[in-house]
């Protein structure tokens, strides 16, 4: 299904440098990595190179730096990768220059040489043609394993391209693979759960999974937005205003399609956006004003939670309320329990979903949590990824 070459398919010989995009965007608190799935992620391209004599010069970006910022430096990322595996691993301190071609040219078969965060250069994200190149000439061969930042046409996932064989790491490629498997040719029935907060995030991915899915569950403040359109009170929820139309016009196609589109019947309400704020129970969905809806209800949670195990396919994109408010967490967990517990091919889309299975220690119970948030809805959606347009055809 991926239709690329891959890093299974490259001749290493022992040796070979290979400059390997890899997305160890992760959180960091008082220079430590608080998180590293990414990290985890990208192991088995990093030892299969590894296992090959490679030389490796990974590159990532790390947030959203406006500058050279010390604080969004890759360091603290070498340093839990040095702790993962069995290898040398430096940290330069540039992304290019003669100090990194210095580093490229001298060290040894089987390491490690992380370039600095690639945004510190501002020609990364204009995709700048001199970057790409000087960047393919420290290297042989590129390899895309940085799913999560494949629908960005930057210079380190598609520029570098042009200049090197390009072929996909096996991150990519199962991510690729897992996800448009879902679209093409789920086990039925296909349940589709979305969260979060707008529903313009969401539109199109909620438009192309009526036309493939079974059911849709609709959560999160994204409901309000629904609700709206339905002419339903919604106190002081958060609110979407431009959501209100494209929830009525997606409710319209549900009408018209196979797929059934499921709202909340009951919520969870708080005085305020708080993690004190009391937990208040609706039996239904107009909320009063002085009120806003945090959560879904029970009645929700369990009856969303029976369709998810009961099937064949899963793909879960947003929670269902405030799940970092501790008495709001209780419809995201429970629709998380079931998950964890369905007997079908379960995927999370990335993002808040992610994070929520992971602090309810759910994360491994799943058969595939991608590192992409927004490259997996954008594949969802139909739309080409840059970074794998930008690789070696089979």
């Amino acid at each position: 299904m991926l239709g690329k070459r891959t890093v299974r398919d490259l001749d290493l010989r022992g040796g070979e440098r290979a400059l390997v995009r890899v997305d160890f965007n992760v959180p960091l608190e008082d220079g430590r990595v608080t998180d590293d799935t990414r990290i985890r992620a990208a192991l088995p391209t990093i030892e299969l190179l590894l296992e090959h004599d490679a030389r490796l010069i990974l590159c990532s970006h790390l947030g959203r730096p406006k500058d050279r910022e010390p604080e969004t430096s890759l360091k603290p990322a070498s340093d839990r990768l040095r702790e993962l595996v069995d290898a040398s691993v430096e940290q330069a301190d540039a992304v290019v220059g003669d100090e990194v071609r210095a580093r490229v040219d001298a060290f040894d078969p089987g390491s490690i040489v992380v370039l600095e965060n690639t945004r510190w250069e501002p020609g990364e994200k204009r995709n700048d043609p001199e970057l790409a190149k000087e960047l393919a000439s420290y290297a042989d061969v590129y390899v895309n394993d940085a799913f999560g930042a494949a629908h960005r046409a930057h210079a380190t996932t598609a520029g570098v391209a042009e200049h090197l064989p390009a072929v996909a790491g096996l991150l990519l490629e199962r991510e690729v693979t897992t996800l448009t498997k879902i679209v093409e040719s789920p086990e039925r029935p296909l349940c589709v759960v979305l969260g979060g907060a707008k529903v313009s995030d969401k539109v199109a991915l909620i438009d192309r999974f009526l036309d493939v899915a079974d059911t849709i569950l609709i959560g999160g403040a994204m409901c309000f937005s629904f609700f709206r359109a339905q002419g339903k009170q919604t106190g002081d929820s958060l609110v979407e205003e431009e959501g209100i139309e494209l929830a009525r016009k997606a409710l319209e196609k549900a009408e018209g399609s196979s797929c059934r589109l499921l709202l909340p019947v009951d919520l969870a309400l708080g005085d305020r956006f708080a993690a004190d704020a009391e937990r208040r129970e609706l039996d239904g969905t107009d909320v009063p004003d002085g009120s806003m809806g945090l959560d879904v209800g029970p009645k929700t949670a369990d009856a969303y939670a029976r369709e998810v195990t009961a099937a064949g396919t899963v793909f879960w994109n947003g929670p269902m309320g405030a799940f970092e408010l501790e008495p709001f967490a209780a419809g995201t967990r429970t629709v998380a329990e079931a998950v964890a517990e369905a007997p079908g091919t379960t995927v999370i889309g990335g993002g808040d979903s992610a994070a929520a299975l992971t602090s309810f220690g759910l994360a491994d119970r799943v058969t595939h949590l991608s590192t992409g948030g927004g490259a997996a809805l954008d594949l969802l959606e139909g739309k080409p990824l840059p970074g794998v347009e930008a690789l070696d055809d089979v």
